[in-house]
């Protein structure tokens, strides 16, 4: 990309900046002035920053297929981490094997903004940034690392569920239901009947915006300034329609644990409203909020139309991100 082509902040999607607006820099680098482009080429294009890469890699602790690099914020300077050190970022280059690939960095970043300016959704910080040769990644700040670089704990649903690829193979991300983990939280969260309204409407979110790859590590509980655990901020929020064919749902039994399914959903082949509010009764939202709750996924919502038009998509994958929402659209209607 032409670093001379960027229009709107790399991390909020707001008008007129060419780099990221004060806005973004005060809750993604601490108010720090940090350069939209890295002081790196991409590694995809050059070998001896694989080389570099690859290396940093071997310390990183955050697992996933995508490749993950751990960066630090040094004065106004982000840079690799070294042995030793504490990453409070991470770098997700574009990754291999799907269709659209330089694409991906985008749409994680504008699903992302999509969830917390539009739905009040609380994600993980994050932006757009790009190398020396204009090549975009995904950055996003790690919510479990803290100013002096001690860790909060963390514990992902894999884990809180007892899943290893040991006990239940390789799939075992996949290997449940989204109703199993509204069970889970009501187990693990004293404050269960807050949280699992941040977690109804996350679900509805991924189902509206066709994140397909929803799996157990993708929710987390974290640990707060009282030592309870909470939901943790959200985050690999992707469209991951636009690069696979996937299913709505990433979980293998998908909302619910038995084969409950409305007509509608034995009709289209997709859950409706309907479905929906089941699923919310079933992991104890309040019967009286439910409606509330999902109202704003059922109407079209004209700024996300907005953010879709001044991300940083090609205007191909514009159109498909804005095809795949009006599709599910139609299903909660």
């Amino acid at each position: 990309m032409n670093m001379n082509d960027v229009k709107y902040c790399p991390g909020t999607l707001a008008e007129k900046f060419g780099t990221y607006s004060p806005s973004c820099l005060k809750k993604m680098f601490n108010g720090k002035r940090v350069s939209h482009i890295l002081s790196y080429d991409s590694p995809s294009k050059d070998e001896k920053a694989a080389e570099i890469f690859i290396e940093n890699r071997k310390r990183i602790s955050i697992s996933g297929v995508q490749i993950k690099i751990s960066l630090i914020l040094e004065k106004n300077i982000l840079r690799l981490t070294e042995k030793g050190e504490q990453g409070t970022y991470i770098l997700k280059p574009v990754p291999r094997d799907v269709k659209m690939v330089d694409q991906v960095p985008a749409n994680e970043h504008l699903t992302m903004q999509i969830a917390r300016q539009v739905y009040n959704i609380p994600t993980a910080e994050n932006a757009l940034i790009f190398f020396k040769d204009g090549t975009p990644a995904y950055i996003t700040k790690r919510f479990d690392v803290i100013a002096d670089g001690s860790k909060l704990g963390k514990e992902d649903f894999a884990s809180l569920a007892g899943k290893t690829s040991m006990n239940a193979g390789g799939n075992y991300k996949y290997n449940s239901s989204y109703e199993e983990i509204g069970y889970l939280i009501q187990k693990f969260v004293p404050a269960w009947r807050v949280e699992i309204e941040k977690y109804f409407q996350i679900v509805i979110f991924n189902f509206l915006f066709s994140n397909g790859d929803a799996h157990l590590k993708n929710f987390a509980l974290l640990e707060n300034s009282s030592g309870d655990y909470l939901l943790s901020p959200f985050y690999d929020l992707l469209n991951t329609r636009l690069h696979v064919n996937d299913s709505d749902f990433a979980l293998t039994k998908g909302l619910f644990a038995d084969d409950f399914k409305s007509e509608k959903y034995k009709n289209t082949g997709h859950p409706g409203l309907s479905d929906f509010v089941e699923f919310g009764k079933r992991i104890g939202v309040n019967e009286n909020r439910i409606s509330k709750l999902l109202t704003p996924f059922t109407v079209k919502q004209e700024f996300v139309e907005t953010l879709v038009k001044r991300s940083f998509l090609n205007s191909k994958s514009k159109k498909a991100y804005e095809l795949n929402y009006f599709t599910k659209l139609n299903y909660l209607k």
